[in-house]
């Protein structure tokens, strides 16, 4: 992802030390880096990385004006007059701090990065289509017990009709009719609903993602710090106690907004009162975004800010989608069998120096490419028995639903002649 992605920025004043004055300009957060800008000159100021931040702490300068300090290795800067308030900076820059340093991307990390081999590049690759596989059939599962309610739901229906049936035989041929044949039975026990087969739903239901967000509601100064977690059916947001704020239902979400790949905006629409609309701004929105595409494709909306990160997401996948296995397929037969006989003794020689030109992959990274391999063979194939039941299910639904509405078609006429 690109790095000079501009996150959030702010309004505020800079204590020059060289000067020793204040300078008006624009503090301004990356994914990576914290940056200030003059107004008048233009001049960059200040540049560093997160992971070099020691301390972010609210002060106060002179005793008297709110200031933010921001300690880095041995630099301490400040910054004051911060718009719209010093606690919404805070927190935002205190969230993207702690999870850069929770985080595997970082100092240490870009160094591994430079050392990577085209294993590590594939495995990553796989490994985010099985996490992907992963989340698309933890939304398959729960379809699937939908469909099984809504089969529990019908068949209860039909119970109830066979019951409406003999109750509507009595009253037609009551027992003291004398042309009438039966009995006088006595009052049909009813047996008790089975209520406890659909308990909570919402209670089971799985977690697909749950991040730490920053979020903000009406206005740009009511900023506190919570986290959104997504269901299958819909996506909740909470505070930091995990005390509910809200929930949004998959059917009351009318748009989600991506402003940038680290903001989002989600809105529910009412006539005769205020919209309920949240903004969220995380580090780990990058992981909840293909997600939240996935569930609510016609609903999502990229913004100018956001197109740019959607075709970084995409591009790179729709021209490796080819490449990928036929390298993973390709390296992994190099690798698992170096000593297969592929020719003559100088092709052999040939070869070798043409996989020394290139990126070599390790016995350890084969066997991790091997091992993801199979588990996205084995979600594929569970998918697929999944959308097979499923497939099942929907015919029995059908037939079902199409039997109870000539049952009840058939009680009505006959209560009909009753009355």
């Amino acid at each position: 992802m690109n790095e000079d992605i501009r996150i959030h920025s702010w309004p505020c004043s800079y204590y020059l030390d060289t000067s020793k004055q204040w300078v008006s300009g624009r503090l301004s957060l990356t994914p990576v880096a914290i940056k200030f800008t003059a107004d008048k000159t233009g001049e960059l100021l200040v540049n560093f990385h997160l992971s070099s931040i020691s301390e972010i702490k609210k002060e106060s300068s002179n005793l008297i004006f709110s200031s933010l300090t921001i300690l880095e290795k041995n630099t301490k800067h400040w910054f004051s007059s911060l718009q719209p308030n010093r606690n919404v900076v805070f927190n935002i820059l205190e969230h993207f701090w702690r999870e850069q340093l929770l985080s595997s991307q970082g100092t240490g990390a870009e160094a591994a990065a430079l050392e990577s081999t085209k294993g590590k590049e594939l495995t990553g690759l796989l490994t985010g289509s099985q996490k992907r596989l992963e989340d698309t059939a933890k939304v398959l599962h729960y379809q699937g017990e939908q469909f099984d309610n809504i089969m529990r739901g019908l068949n209860k229906i039909e119970g109830d009709m066979d019951v409406a049936d003999r109750l509507l035989t009595e009253l037609e041929s009551p027992s003291w009719w004398p042309f009438s044949s039966k009995l006088w039975k006595a009052p049909l026990e009813i047996k008790p609903k089975e209520t406890a087969t659909v308990s909570d739903s919402k209670n089971q239901e799985g977690i697909i993602i749950r991040i730490p967000v920053i979020i903000t509601h009406r206005t740009d100064s009511n900023v506190k710090p919570g986290k959104l977690t997504l269901f299958a059916s819909g996506l909740e947001i909470s505070d930091c106690n995990s005390q509910v704020i809200h929930r949004f239902e998959s059917k009351d979400v009318d748009d989600i907004r991506v402003h940038t790949p680290y903001e989002i905006s989600v809105r529910q629409r009412f006539i005769g009162k205020p919209d309920t609309s949240y903004r969220l701004l995380s580090a780990k929105m990058p992981e909840a975004i293909p997600i939240l595409e996935m569930q609510f494709s016609k609903k999502i909306q990229f913004l100018e800010d956001a197109l740019g990160f959607v075709g970084a997401r995409k591009s790179p996948q729709v021209d490796l989608g080819a490449s990928i296995w036929q390298a993973a397929t390709g390296l992994l037969g190099g690798v698992v069998q170096p000593g297969s006989p592929v020719g003559g003794k100088e092709g052999v020689d040939d070869d070798q120096v043409q996989l020394q030109k290139q990126e070599k992959i390790s016995q350890e990274e084969a066997k991790e490419l091997k091992q993801i391999l199979k588990k996205l063979k084995g979600l594929a194939l569970e998918a697929e028995a999944e959308l097979e039941r499923q497939d099942e299910a929907l015919d029995s639904i059908t037939t079902s639903v199409d039997r109870a509405t000539l049952n009840i078609d058939k009680q009505n006429r006959r209560i009909k002649k009753l009355t």
